[in-house]
């Protein structure tokens, strides 16, 4: 079987986490410097962040202008810490995921948790691409701004990648490569640790939904024309496979609970800033674009949220409707209760779920709605 968080795995090598125990003290060692160190890299960027829109706090152009990336790098802090205190959860789950789809022996089932795994690695890939490119869009613009000037002649500003401002002259050589250089850094951080994190929720998810249609599949399919006995040790082993779907359901809402939280609270405010920057630049293309390009990522980190937690509650609701539509009737009284539990228990769905915010697509529809109001009223203002 193909890995399928091979994409999750390579990010999280690259900063320092091996996902297996390591014999060698010295790598070991090595390996914690690197992650510790870059918590320690994308906490120290708040600073020159925040003492941008100090400084700036008579323009709020330029205020909000720093302010949408302090939230960025404040939600992947919140991912990064919460990776570090789940790690072995984390671990463990995708362990787990990998024996179920060995595991399953029905072709029809086996077969839809290969199209499952297929999708989920195809959407990681593509929201690894998604987040990569929006990085390296904002690396790469301040330099193509110095050539662009060069080329014509004109006088050369030198901006970072990122609205910051440190105690040193950044403007002038060396201070301008360093700040560069420490900029890049801290992209880079951010876009593996959102790769792998939010990445991860989603394959957690996308199999999740799969073993539990697979739940449906073996309950509907089975025309419980055995005997009594026979049908109780089937439906027996529905319950152990819905309780086991169910502790996995829990364990992935328990370990993203701050992660779903930040993400929620923390995107909505971005939404705000970004759309006041959108409207105060239209005349602006190449603001407009980087804008827009921003505002698309860090809407399309919510969705995957809001997608992964609507599946789960959409599949786990629907198990009961599998035993409705099974030949139940044909049961005993005393096996027919059995079957009851697994349709009970199916009634109170999972919800992925931090505070007050659920993850939803019926949420993210209300923040896309809040977003359009909220451009509508700036520009009726302007």
């Amino acid at each position: 079987m193909q890995d399928i968080f091979e994409t999750q795995r390579k990010c999280l090598r690259l900063m320092g986490h091996t996902l297996e125990d390591e014999k060698s003290p010295l790598l070991r060692k090595w390996n914690s410097f690197i992650y510790y160190g870059s918590l320690l890299l994308v906490l120290s960027a708040q600073w020159p962040m925040i003492n941008y829109v100090v400084y700036n706090i008579d323009d709020l152009t330029l205020a909000t202008a720093s302010l949408s990336i302090v939230l960025t790098n404040m939600l992947t802090v919140i991912k990064m810490i919460t990776f570090l205190m789940y790690k072995q959860r984390f671990m463990e789950l995708m362990e787990q995921f990998g024996e179920m789809f060995n595991a399953a022996h029905v072709s029809e089932v086996k077969r839809g948790l290969t199209v499952a795994n297929k999708i989920a690695m195809k959407l990681v890939k593509l929201y690894y691409f998604s987040v990569s490119s929006t990085g390296l869009y904002f690396m790469i613009g301040p330099l193509v701004k110095i050539i662009w000037s060069k080329i014509n002649h004109k006088t050369i500003i030198r901006d970072l990648p990122m609205p910051m401002r440190f105690n040193f002259d950044f403007v002038s050589t060396p201070g301008y490569e360093f700040g560069y250089v420490y900029t890049g850094f801290v992209t880079m951080t951010v876009v593996m640790y959102a790769s792998a994190i939010d990445g991860l929720f989603l394959s957690f998810t996308i199999n999740l939904r799969s073993h539990f249609q697979a739940l449906q599949f073996f309950i509907k399919t089975n025309k419980f024309r055995r005997s009594d006995k026979a049908a109780q040790y089937d439906i027996s082993k529905y319950i152990d496979y819905h309780v086991l779907l169910l502790d996995l359901s829990n364990k992935v809402r328990q370990i993203y609970k701050p992660i779903v939280f930040g993400q929620f609270l923390l995107t909505s405010v971005q939404v705000c800033v970004i759309i006041y920057q959108l409207v105060t630049h239209l005349d602006t293309l190449l603001v407009l674009v980087v804008y827009c390009t921003f505002l698309a990522a860090i809407l399309l980190q919510l969705f995957i949220y809001c997608y992964g937690g609507e599946i789960l509650k959409v599949e786990s609701s629907m198990v009961g409707v599998s035993v409705q539509l099974s030949n139940w009737y044909l049961l005993t009284p005393k096996t027919r209760r059995m079957l009851l539990l697994v349709m009970l228990r199916s009634q109170r769905e999972v919800v992925i779920k931090a505070g007050f915010y659920e993850a939803s697509l019926a949420n993210f529809m209300v923040i896309l709605r809040a977003a359009m109001s909220l451009i509508t009223l700036i520009q009726s203002i302007d």
